[in-house]
Protein backbone atom coordinates (compact mmCIF):
# COMPACT_ATOMS: atom_id res chain seq x y z
CA UNK A 1 0.00 0.00 0.00
CA UNK A 2 2.84 2.40 0.75
CA UNK A 3 4.30 1.79 -2.66
CA UNK A 4 0.96 2.61 -4.31
CA UNK A 5 0.73 5.84 -2.38
CA UNK A 6 4.36 6.79 -3.02
CA UNK A 7 4.63 5.84 -6.67
CA UNK A 8 1.08 6.23 -7.95
CA UNK A 9 -1.07 8.48 -5.88
CA UNK A 10 1.58 11.09 -4.97
CA UNK A 11 2.85 11.54 -8.56
CA UNK A 12 -0.74 11.63 -9.76
CA UNK A 13 -1.60 14.34 -7.29
CA UNK A 14 1.66 16.22 -8.03
CA UNK A 15 1.22 16.23 -11.76
CA UNK A 16 -2.44 17.13 -11.37
CA UNK A 17 -1.44 20.09 -9.23
CA UNK A 18 1.34 20.96 -11.69
CA UNK A 19 -1.16 20.83 -14.51
CA UNK A 20 -3.45 23.12 -12.59
CA UNK A 21 -0.49 25.49 -11.97
CA UNK A 22 0.68 25.70 -15.57
CA UNK A 23 -2.16 27.98 -16.79
CA UNK A 24 -1.14 30.49 -14.11
CA UNK A 25 2.61 30.26 -14.84
CA UNK A 26 2.58 32.78 -17.74
CA UNK A 27 0.76 35.27 -15.57
CA UNK A 28 3.26 34.82 -12.75
CA UNK A 29 6.17 35.11 -15.19
CA UNK A 30 4.68 38.24 -16.73
CA UNK A 31 4.14 39.83 -13.34
CA UNK A 32 7.70 39.05 -12.30
CA UNK A 33 9.02 40.42 -15.55
CA UNK A 34 6.91 43.56 -15.10
CA UNK A 35 8.25 43.92 -11.58
CA UNK A 36 11.81 43.73 -12.92
CA UNK A 37 11.06 46.35 -15.58
CA UNK A 38 9.64 48.60 -12.88
CA UNK A 39 12.71 48.03 -10.72
CA UNK A 40 15.03 48.93 -13.59
CA UNK A 41 13.13 52.09 -14.49
CA UNK A 42 12.84 53.13 -10.85
CA UNK A 43 16.58 52.63 -10.55
CA UNK A 44 17.05 54.89 -13.56
CA UNK A 45 14.95 57.58 -11.86
CA UNK A 46 17.01 57.36 -8.67
CA UNK A 47 20.24 57.49 -10.65
CA UNK A 48 19.04 60.49 -12.65
CA UNK A 49 18.11 62.41 -9.50
CA UNK A 50 21.40 61.49 -7.89
CA UNK A 51 23.51 62.53 -10.85
CA UNK A 52 21.69 65.74 -11.77
CA UNK A 53 20.38 66.96 -8.42
CA UNK A 54 21.85 65.31 -5.35
CA UNK A 55 25.40 64.99 -6.71
CA UNK A 56 26.58 62.95 -3.73
CA UNK A 57 29.86 60.98 -4.04
CA UNK A 58 28.16 57.66 -4.90
CA UNK A 59 26.75 59.25 -8.04
CA UNK A 60 30.08 60.63 -9.29
CA UNK A 61 32.24 58.66 -11.69
CA UNK A 62 33.99 61.59 -13.36
CA UNK A 63 35.79 64.57 -11.77
CA UNK A 64 33.55 67.66 -11.59
CA UNK A 65 34.20 70.98 -13.26
CA UNK A 66 35.61 73.09 -10.42
CA UNK A 67 36.12 76.85 -10.63
CA UNK A 68 39.59 76.55 -9.13
CA UNK A 69 40.63 74.32 -12.04
CA UNK A 70 39.34 76.73 -14.69
CA UNK A 71 41.33 79.46 -16.39
CA UNK A 72 38.47 81.75 -15.42
CA UNK A 73 37.58 81.30 -11.77
CA UNK A 74 33.87 80.79 -12.29
CA UNK A 75 31.32 78.00 -12.48
CA UNK A 76 30.58 76.63 -15.92
CA UNK A 77 27.12 76.92 -17.35
CA UNK A 78 25.41 73.49 -17.25
CA UNK A 79 25.15 73.29 -21.03
CA UNK A 80 28.84 74.06 -21.61
CA UNK A 81 30.37 70.86 -20.25
CA UNK A 82 28.65 69.69 -17.04
CA UNK A 83 25.54 68.49 -18.91
CA UNK A 84 27.46 66.00 -21.06
CA UNK A 85 29.55 65.00 -18.06
CA UNK A 86 26.30 64.11 -16.28
CA UNK A 87 25.14 62.16 -19.33
CA UNK A 88 28.33 60.10 -19.34
CA UNK A 89 27.96 59.47 -15.63
CA UNK A 90 24.32 58.52 -16.08
CA UNK A 91 25.19 55.99 -18.80
CA UNK A 92 27.92 54.45 -16.67
CA UNK A 93 25.85 54.29 -13.50
CA UNK A 94 22.73 53.02 -15.28
CA UNK A 95 24.71 50.25 -16.93
CA UNK A 96 25.93 49.21 -13.50
CA UNK A 97 22.46 49.61 -11.99
CA UNK A 98 20.84 47.47 -14.71
CA UNK A 99 23.38 44.69 -14.32
CA UNK A 100 23.09 44.81 -10.55
CA UNK A 101 19.27 44.82 -10.52
CA UNK A 102 18.95 41.90 -12.97
CA UNK A 103 21.76 39.96 -11.30
CA UNK A 104 20.34 40.44 -7.82
CA UNK A 105 16.92 39.28 -9.00
CA UNK A 106 18.30 36.05 -10.50
CA UNK A 107 20.42 35.37 -7.41
CA UNK A 108 17.43 35.85 -5.13
CA UNK A 109 15.34 33.38 -7.13
CA UNK A 110 18.20 30.87 -7.22
CA UNK A 111 18.70 31.09 -3.48
CA UNK A 112 15.05 30.98 -2.45
CA UNK A 113 13.75 28.44 -4.97
CA UNK A 114 16.73 26.18 -5.73
CA UNK A 115 19.68 26.20 -3.37
CA UNK A 116 18.04 27.06 -0.03
CA UNK A 117 14.25 26.76 -0.39
CA UNK A 118 11.96 26.98 2.63
CA UNK A 119 9.58 24.47 1.01
CA UNK A 120 10.13 21.14 -0.78
CA UNK A 121 12.00 21.54 -4.05
CA UNK A 122 9.18 19.75 -5.85
CA UNK A 123 7.13 22.83 -5.11
CA UNK A 124 9.78 25.57 -5.43
CA UNK A 125 11.55 24.40 -8.60
CA UNK A 126 8.57 24.88 -10.97
CA UNK A 127 7.89 28.24 -9.38
CA UNK A 128 11.58 29.17 -9.65
CA UNK A 129 11.64 28.18 -13.32
CA UNK A 130 8.59 30.35 -13.89
CA UNK A 131 10.34 33.28 -12.20
CA UNK A 132 13.44 32.66 -14.33
CA UNK A 133 11.34 32.93 -17.46
CA UNK A 134 9.76 36.13 -16.18
CA UNK A 135 13.15 37.62 -15.26
CA UNK A 136 14.60 36.78 -18.66
CA UNK A 137 11.64 38.36 -20.38
CA UNK A 138 11.73 41.37 -18.05
CA UNK A 139 15.47 41.87 -18.59
CA UNK A 140 14.89 42.01 -22.34
CA UNK A 141 11.70 44.09 -22.18
CA UNK A 142 13.34 46.65 -19.86
CA UNK A 143 16.00 47.53 -22.41
CA UNK A 144 13.83 49.44 -24.95
CA UNK A 145 12.19 51.83 -22.43
CA UNK A 146 15.52 52.29 -20.65
CA UNK A 147 17.25 53.03 -23.94
CA UNK A 148 14.37 55.34 -24.87
CA UNK A 149 14.74 57.30 -21.62
CA UNK A 150 18.49 57.60 -22.07
CA UNK A 151 18.00 58.59 -25.71
CA UNK A 152 15.43 61.23 -24.78
CA UNK A 153 17.78 62.55 -22.11
CA UNK A 154 20.63 62.76 -24.63
CA UNK A 155 18.37 64.34 -27.28
CA UNK A 156 17.01 66.88 -24.82
CA UNK A 157 20.54 67.71 -23.67
CA UNK A 158 21.73 68.16 -27.25
CA UNK A 159 18.77 70.41 -28.08
CA UNK A 160 19.10 72.46 -24.90
CA UNK A 161 22.85 72.74 -25.36
CA UNK A 162 22.35 73.89 -28.92
CA UNK A 163 19.70 76.35 -27.74
CA UNK A 164 21.95 77.64 -24.95
CA UNK A 165 24.87 78.13 -27.31
CA UNK A 166 22.64 79.77 -29.89
CA UNK A 167 21.20 82.07 -27.23
CA UNK A 168 24.68 82.93 -25.99
CA UNK A 169 25.81 83.69 -29.53
CA UNK A 170 22.69 85.76 -30.19
CA UNK A 171 23.18 87.77 -27.00
CA UNK A 172 26.82 88.38 -27.89
CA UNK A 173 25.75 89.51 -31.36
CA UNK A 174 23.11 91.84 -29.88
CA UNK A 175 25.68 93.20 -27.44
CA UNK A 176 28.11 93.77 -30.31
CA UNK A 177 25.37 95.45 -32.36
CA UNK A 178 24.61 97.77 -29.42
CA UNK A 179 28.30 98.69 -29.24
CA UNK A 180 28.28 99.38 -32.98
CA UNK A 181 25.26 101.63 -32.53
CA UNK A 182 27.22 103.47 -29.86
CA UNK A 183 30.10 103.86 -32.33
CA UNK A 184 32.32 101.53 -30.31
CA UNK A 185 33.11 99.17 -33.17
CA UNK A 186 36.73 98.69 -32.18
CA UNK A 187 36.12 98.74 -28.45
CA UNK A 188 36.37 101.20 -25.59
CA UNK A 189 39.26 103.57 -24.99
CA UNK A 190 41.49 102.89 -22.01
CA UNK A 191 42.25 106.29 -20.43
CA UNK A 192 45.70 105.07 -19.33
CA UNK A 193 47.31 103.14 -22.20
CA UNK A 194 45.05 104.60 -24.95
CA UNK A 195 44.46 101.19 -26.54
CA UNK A 196 41.04 100.15 -27.75
CA UNK A 197 39.72 97.45 -25.41
CA UNK A 198 37.33 95.08 -27.26
CA UNK A 199 35.65 94.16 -23.98
CA UNK A 200 36.84 95.15 -20.50
CA UNK A 201 37.63 92.80 -17.66
CA UNK A 202 35.54 93.12 -14.50
CA UNK A 203 36.17 92.39 -10.85
CA UNK A 204 33.76 90.24 -8.90
CA UNK A 205 31.35 92.64 -7.14
CA UNK A 206 31.70 90.82 -3.82
CA UNK A 207 33.72 93.02 -1.43
CA UNK A 208 35.51 89.94 -0.04
CA UNK A 209 36.48 88.42 -3.42
CA UNK A 210 37.60 90.79 -6.20
CA UNK A 211 38.59 88.00 -8.59
CA UNK A 212 39.03 89.46 -12.06
CA UNK A 213 37.00 88.04 -14.94
CA UNK A 214 38.55 88.70 -18.35
CA UNK A 215 35.47 88.21 -20.53
CA UNK A 216 32.06 88.15 -18.90
CA UNK A 217 30.01 87.91 -22.10
CA UNK A 218 27.51 85.03 -22.48
CA UNK A 219 29.24 81.72 -23.04
CA UNK A 220 30.94 78.95 -21.11
CA UNK A 221 30.50 80.54 -17.71
CA UNK A 222 26.95 81.84 -17.93
CA UNK A 223 24.22 83.07 -20.25
CA UNK A 224 22.58 85.92 -18.35
CA UNK A 225 24.54 85.67 -15.11
CA UNK A 226 28.00 84.40 -14.25
CA UNK A 227 28.72 82.80 -10.88
CA UNK A 228 32.16 83.57 -9.50
CA UNK A 229 34.14 80.97 -7.55
CA UNK A 230 33.05 82.76 -4.38
CA UNK A 231 29.39 82.25 -5.33
CA UNK A 232 28.66 85.89 -6.23
CA UNK A 233 26.60 86.35 -9.40
CA UNK A 234 27.37 89.06 -11.92
CA UNK A 235 25.70 90.15 -15.19
CA UNK A 236 27.19 88.96 -18.48
CA UNK A 237 26.12 91.89 -20.64
CA UNK A 238 26.68 95.62 -20.48
CA UNK A 239 22.99 96.17 -21.19
CA UNK A 240 22.11 94.13 -18.07
CA UNK A 241 24.07 96.50 -15.82
CA UNK A 242 21.94 99.25 -14.35
CA UNK A 243 23.58 102.61 -13.62
CA UNK A 244 23.64 101.85 -9.90
CA UNK A 245 25.05 98.35 -10.41
CA UNK A 246 27.75 98.93 -13.00
CA UNK A 247 30.87 96.90 -12.39
CA UNK A 248 34.35 98.38 -12.32
CA UNK A 249 35.93 97.87 -15.73
CA UNK A 250 39.63 97.18 -16.25
CA UNK A 251 41.91 97.28 -19.28
CA UNK A 252 42.66 93.76 -20.55
CA UNK A 253 46.14 94.46 -21.94
CA UNK A 254 48.92 92.88 -19.81
CA UNK A 255 51.08 96.02 -19.91
CA UNK A 256 48.24 98.09 -18.44
CA UNK A 257 45.45 96.38 -16.45
CA UNK A 258 44.39 99.72 -14.92
CA UNK A 259 40.80 100.70 -14.10
CA UNK A 260 38.70 102.19 -16.89
CA UNK A 261 35.71 104.47 -16.52
CA UNK A 262 32.67 102.74 -15.04
CA UNK A 263 30.61 104.15 -17.92
CA UNK A 264 32.84 102.59 -20.59
CA UNK A 265 30.74 100.66 -23.09
CA UNK A 266 27.43 102.09 -21.89
CA UNK A 267 27.46 105.14 -24.17
CA UNK A 268 29.28 106.59 -27.18
CA UNK A 269 32.76 107.94 -26.56
CA UNK A 270 34.25 111.20 -27.79
CA UNK A 271 38.01 111.85 -27.75
CA UNK A 272 39.23 115.44 -27.78
CA UNK A 273 43.03 115.80 -27.84
CA UNK A 274 44.48 119.21 -27.02
CA UNK A 275 47.61 119.86 -29.08
CA UNK A 276 49.96 122.72 -28.46
CA UNK A 277 53.41 123.79 -27.36
CA UNK A 278 54.64 124.08 -23.82
CA UNK A 279 52.84 126.84 -21.88
CA UNK A 280 50.44 127.44 -24.78
CA UNK A 281 47.49 127.37 -22.37
CA UNK A 282 46.11 123.87 -22.98
CA UNK A 283 45.42 123.00 -19.34
CA UNK A 284 43.64 126.28 -18.58
CA UNK A 285 41.61 125.95 -21.76
CA UNK A 286 40.57 122.43 -20.78
CA UNK A 287 39.51 123.66 -17.33
CA UNK A 288 37.57 126.51 -18.94
CA UNK A 289 35.82 124.06 -21.26
CA UNK A 290 34.67 121.96 -18.32
CA UNK A 291 33.55 125.02 -16.40
CA UNK A 292 31.64 126.25 -19.45
CA UNK A 293 29.78 122.93 -19.62
CA UNK A 294 29.05 123.20 -15.92
CA UNK A 295 27.65 126.69 -16.42
CA UNK A 296 25.51 125.48 -19.32
CA UNK A 297 24.15 122.60 -17.22
CA UNK A 298 23.17 125.07 -14.49
CA UNK A 299 21.21 127.02 -17.13
CA UNK A 300 19.31 123.92 -18.19
CA UNK A 301 21.77 122.56 -20.74
CA UNK A 302 23.12 119.02 -20.96
CA UNK A 303 24.08 117.57 -17.59
CA UNK A 304 27.78 116.98 -16.92
CA UNK A 305 29.20 114.44 -14.48
CA UNK A 306 32.87 113.72 -13.96
CA UNK A 307 33.38 110.07 -14.85
CA UNK A 308 35.88 109.10 -12.16
CA UNK A 309 37.41 110.30 -8.92
CA UNK A 310 40.72 111.35 -10.45
CA UNK A 311 39.08 113.49 -13.12
CA UNK A 312 36.86 115.11 -10.48
CA UNK A 313 39.78 115.86 -8.15
CA UNK A 314 41.87 117.42 -10.92
CA UNK A 315 38.96 119.49 -12.14
CA UNK A 316 38.21 120.92 -8.70
CA UNK A 317 41.79 122.17 -8.43
CA UNK A 318 41.72 123.70 -11.92
CA UNK A 319 38.34 125.29 -11.23
CA UNK A 320 39.71 127.14 -8.23
CA UNK A 321 42.75 128.29 -10.22
CA UNK A 322 40.47 129.77 -12.91
CA UNK A 323 38.35 131.57 -10.33
CA UNK A 324 41.48 133.12 -8.81
CA UNK A 325 42.73 134.02 -12.33
CA UNK A 326 45.90 132.12 -11.54
CA UNK A 327 48.10 130.01 -13.75
CA UNK A 328 48.06 126.24 -13.77
CA UNK A 329 51.25 124.33 -13.21
CA UNK A 330 52.92 122.85 -16.25
CA UNK A 331 51.53 119.51 -17.40
CA UNK A 332 53.85 116.64 -16.49
CA UNK A 333 55.68 115.00 -19.38
CA UNK A 334 54.50 111.54 -18.37
CA UNK A 335 51.79 110.04 -20.55
CA UNK A 336 48.54 111.86 -19.79
CA UNK A 337 45.49 110.25 -18.28
CA UNK A 338 42.21 111.27 -19.86
CA UNK A 339 40.03 113.80 -18.04
CA UNK A 340 36.71 112.03 -18.56
CA UNK A 341 33.16 113.18 -18.03
CA UNK A 342 29.64 112.11 -18.99
CA UNK A 343 27.74 114.72 -20.96
CA UNK A 344 23.97 114.64 -21.39
CA UNK A 345 21.37 112.23 -20.09
CA UNK A 346 19.37 109.29 -21.37
CA UNK A 347 20.03 108.39 -24.98
CA UNK A 348 22.06 111.55 -25.53
CA UNK A 349 24.73 110.54 -23.01
CA UNK A 350 28.32 110.62 -24.22
CA UNK A 351 31.55 109.72 -22.44
CA UNK A 352 34.01 112.48 -23.35
CA UNK A 353 37.77 112.09 -22.92
CA UNK A 354 39.86 115.27 -22.86
CA UNK A 355 43.59 114.66 -23.25
CA UNK A 356 45.91 117.39 -22.02
CA UNK A 357 49.43 116.41 -23.04
CA UNK A 358 52.65 118.10 -22.00
CA UNK A 359 53.86 120.46 -24.73
CA UNK A 360 57.31 118.87 -24.72
CA UNK A 361 55.81 115.72 -26.23
CA UNK A 362 54.85 117.59 -29.38
CA UNK A 363 58.46 118.46 -30.14
CA UNK A 364 60.22 115.10 -29.83
CA UNK A 365 59.08 112.49 -32.41
CA UNK A 366 59.76 109.64 -29.99
CA UNK A 367 57.33 111.21 -27.53
CA UNK A 368 54.55 111.96 -30.02
CA UNK A 369 54.54 108.31 -31.12
CA UNK A 370 53.23 107.37 -27.66
CA UNK A 371 50.08 109.48 -28.05
CA UNK A 372 47.96 106.64 -29.39
CA UNK A 373 44.70 108.14 -28.16
CA UNK A 374 44.72 110.44 -31.18
CA UNK A 375 43.72 107.51 -33.40
CA UNK A 376 40.25 107.56 -31.82
CA UNK A 377 39.71 111.30 -32.25
CA UNK A 378 37.63 112.89 -34.99
CA UNK A 379 37.88 116.42 -33.63
CA UNK A 380 41.26 117.90 -32.67
CA UNK A 381 41.97 121.07 -30.71
CA UNK A 382 45.11 122.99 -31.58
CA UNK A 383 45.97 125.62 -28.96
CA UNK A 384 47.85 128.46 -30.64
CA UNK A 385 49.56 130.96 -28.36
CA UNK A 386 50.11 134.21 -30.32
CA UNK A 387 52.95 135.10 -27.96
CA UNK A 388 54.89 132.11 -29.32
CA UNK A 389 55.01 133.75 -32.77
CA UNK A 390 57.92 136.12 -33.38
CA UNK A 391 55.82 138.34 -35.63
CA UNK A 392 53.53 139.08 -32.69
CA UNK A 393 56.33 140.81 -30.78
CA UNK A 394 57.53 142.71 -33.80
CA UNK A 395 54.07 144.20 -34.37
CA UNK A 396 53.46 144.86 -30.68
CA UNK A 397 52.23 148.37 -29.97
CA UNK A 398 53.28 150.21 -26.81
CA UNK A 399 50.39 149.73 -24.39
CA UNK A 400 48.93 152.49 -22.27
CA UNK A 401 49.29 150.24 -19.25
CA UNK A 402 51.72 147.50 -18.18
CA UNK A 403 53.55 145.73 -20.98
CA UNK A 404 53.14 142.06 -21.75
CA UNK A 405 55.28 139.61 -19.83
CA UNK A 406 57.15 137.41 -22.29
CA UNK A 407 57.41 134.63 -19.71
CA UNK A 408 53.65 134.11 -19.94
CA UNK A 409 53.93 132.93 -23.52
CA UNK A 410 54.96 129.63 -25.04
CA UNK A 411 58.51 129.28 -26.32
CA UNK A 412 57.71 126.70 -29.00
CA UNK A 413 56.93 127.72 -32.57
CA UNK A 414 53.29 126.73 -33.35
CA UNK A 415 54.23 125.71 -36.90
CA UNK A 416 56.80 123.24 -35.57
CA UNK A 417 54.37 121.82 -33.01
CA UNK A 418 51.60 121.43 -35.59
CA UNK A 419 53.83 119.81 -38.21
CA UNK A 420 55.28 117.23 -35.82
CA UNK A 421 52.01 116.39 -34.10
CA UNK A 422 50.02 116.03 -37.34
CA UNK A 423 52.76 113.88 -38.84
CA UNK A 424 52.68 111.58 -35.80
CA UNK A 425 48.88 111.40 -35.70
CA UNK A 426 48.70 110.60 -39.42
CA UNK A 427 51.32 107.86 -38.96
CA UNK A 428 49.07 106.27 -36.34
CA UNK A 429 46.30 105.90 -38.89
CA UNK A 430 43.98 108.69 -37.78
CA UNK A 431 41.72 109.77 -40.70
CA UNK A 432 42.65 113.46 -40.70
CA UNK A 433 40.86 114.05 -44.01
CA UNK A 434 37.61 113.08 -42.27
CA UNK A 435 38.39 114.96 -39.06
CA UNK A 436 37.78 118.49 -37.83
CA UNK A 437 40.25 120.92 -36.31
CA UNK A 438 39.39 123.64 -33.82
CA UNK A 439 42.15 126.25 -33.62
CA UNK A 440 41.94 127.97 -30.23
CA UNK A 441 43.84 131.27 -30.17
CA UNK A 442 44.70 131.33 -26.48
CA UNK A 443 45.31 134.08 -23.94
CA UNK A 444 43.29 136.68 -25.85
CA UNK A 445 42.39 138.25 -22.50
CA UNK A 446 46.04 139.36 -22.28
CA UNK A 447 46.16 140.76 -25.83
CA UNK A 448 43.74 143.67 -25.39
CA UNK A 449 45.55 146.83 -26.40
CA UNK A 450 48.62 144.97 -27.62
CA UNK A 451 49.18 144.67 -31.34
CA UNK A 452 47.09 145.63 -34.34
CA UNK A 453 43.64 144.09 -34.45
CA UNK A 454 43.94 142.42 -31.06
CA UNK A 455 41.06 144.46 -29.62
CA UNK A 456 38.76 143.52 -32.49
CA UNK A 457 39.80 139.86 -32.61
CA UNK A 458 36.77 137.60 -32.93
CA UNK A 459 36.18 133.98 -33.95
CA UNK A 460 35.79 132.54 -37.44
CA UNK A 461 37.07 134.47 -40.46
CA UNK A 462 38.27 137.43 -38.37
CA UNK A 463 40.54 135.15 -36.38
CA UNK A 464 41.79 133.46 -39.52
CA UNK A 465 42.51 136.81 -41.15
CA UNK A 466 44.33 138.04 -38.06
CA UNK A 467 46.56 134.95 -38.01
CA UNK A 468 47.41 135.36 -41.68
CA UNK A 469 47.74 139.13 -42.03
CA UNK A 470 49.07 140.16 -38.62
CA UNK A 471 51.04 137.13 -37.45
CA UNK A 472 52.05 136.00 -40.93
CA UNK A 473 50.91 132.40 -40.42
CA UNK A 474 49.65 131.96 -43.99
CA UNK A 475 51.57 128.71 -44.42
CA UNK A 476 50.31 127.23 -41.14
CA UNK A 477 46.67 128.12 -41.84
CA UNK A 478 46.90 126.74 -45.37
CA UNK A 479 48.44 123.49 -44.09
CA UNK A 480 45.67 123.11 -41.52
CA UNK A 481 43.00 123.51 -44.17
CA UNK A 482 44.71 120.98 -46.43
CA UNK A 483 45.21 118.37 -43.72
CA UNK A 484 41.71 118.47 -42.18
CA UNK A 485 38.22 118.24 -43.61
CA UNK A 486 37.01 121.25 -41.63
CA UNK A 487 38.93 123.93 -39.74
CA UNK A 488 37.42 126.59 -37.50
CA UNK A 489 39.28 129.41 -35.72
CA UNK A 490 38.29 130.72 -32.26
CA UNK A 491 39.53 133.39 -29.93
CA UNK A 492 39.53 132.02 -26.38
CA UNK A 493 40.09 133.51 -22.96
CA UNK A 494 40.40 130.75 -20.38
CA UNK A 495 39.37 132.87 -17.40
CA UNK A 496 36.45 132.94 -15.00
CA UNK A 497 35.03 135.44 -12.54
CA UNK A 498 34.56 134.95 -8.81
CA UNK A 499 31.15 133.39 -9.44
CA UNK A 500 32.78 130.71 -11.59
CA UNK A 501 31.27 132.06 -14.82
CA UNK A 502 33.63 131.41 -17.68
CA UNK A 503 34.44 133.93 -20.40
CA UNK A 504 31.83 133.98 -23.18
CA UNK A 505 34.40 133.08 -25.85
CA UNK A 506 34.59 129.52 -24.50
CA UNK A 507 30.90 128.68 -24.94
CA UNK A 508 30.75 128.70 -28.73
CA UNK A 509 34.14 127.00 -28.92
CA UNK A 510 32.96 124.09 -26.74
CA UNK A 511 29.68 123.75 -28.63
CA UNK A 512 31.51 123.44 -31.94
CA UNK A 513 33.98 120.89 -30.57
CA UNK A 514 31.20 118.65 -29.23
CA UNK A 515 28.62 119.02 -31.96
CA UNK A 516 27.60 115.82 -33.78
Amino acid sequence: MAEIVAFVLVPLVYFSALGAYLPFAPVIAALRGLALVTQVLAGYGRTLVGVVYRRTPEFQTLPPYRPQDEEVKAYRNYFFGPGFRDLRQLLTLEQRSYARTVGDSFRTVTSRQFTAPTQHRALTVPYGLTLYVGLCAGAVVALPPLGLLLGLHALGLVLLTGGARFLAGTLRAVDRAVLWMKRLRTGMLCPHCFERVPYPAYDCPSPTCRRRHADIRPGTYGIFRRRCECGQRMPTLLMLMSRDARLQAYCVYPHCGKPMNADAGHMPEVVLPLIGGQAAGKTQLMAAMLLSLENAAARGGPAITLADGESDANYQVLRQVLRMRGHTRATQKTLPRAHSFVLGSGRSERLVHLFDTAGERFVDRDDTDALRYARAARTFIFVLDPMAVKAFWTTLEPPPGPSLDRTLGSTVDPEEVFARSVQAVAAMGAPLKRSRLAVAISKTDLLAGHGPGADRLDGGDDARTWLCDVLGLHSLVRTMELDFEEVRFFRTAAVADEDAHVDGSITGFVEWCLQG
